[in-house]
């Protein structure tokens, strides 16, 4: 008997967890959280991360080096919510760089493979988060690849990340 409660309860929760897993996500203040112009086109990202390196020396942070394109929604969720007041404590602990690599892991359509292969890394999807020491050393090297699903982590969860 409590096995077929069991399973017709399981069974009327079942359509209202795929609505709440289908609604859009938001991010308070920001009108399309998939979207962004973080990562410039037309920007040199060697230049901004030699940049950032530099400031991370004078300043003495990290470098987030977030390798993405406006294309993806995982790196504009991302790029948008470093952008929140909530975040304001993860852009003063680093020196960010957004590096338009484009979707290397999708054949023809990769940009500035030079990036990657300076941290060596193989990107398997984007964004790929890399957090810098002052001398362009990783630090997360194991972590860095695991950003691609950024839309779907709790920004909880990528706060401590960050801030961690």
């Amino acid at each position: 008997m409590t096995r077929k409660i069991a399973l017709a309860l399981a069974a009327a929760l079942l359509p209202l967890s795929a609505t709440a897993a289908s609604e859009p996500r938001t991010i308070v203040g920001v009108a399309e959280p998939y979207k962004t112009g973080a990562f410039d086109p037309a920007a040199d990202p060697t230049m901004a991360i030699d940049a950032a390196l530099a400031a991370a020396k004078i300043s003495g942070k990290r470098v987030l080096l977030v390798m993405g394109t406006n294309n993806c929604h995982d790196s504009a969720w991302l790029a948008n919510l470093i952008a929140t007041d909530r975040f304001e404590p993860v852009r003063a602990r680093y020196e960010i760089v957004y590096a338009d690599i484009g979707m290397p892991h999708v054949a023809g359509r990769g940009k500035h493979p030079e990036v990657p292969e300076r941290f060596g890394f193989r990107i398997k999807g984007t964004p790929t988060v890399a957090v810098l020491d002052a001398d362009g050393h990783v630090l997360n090297r194991k972590a860095a690849p695991k950003w691609r699903n950024a839309a779907s982590r709790s920004d909880d969860a990528i706060y401590d990340e960050l801030i961690g």
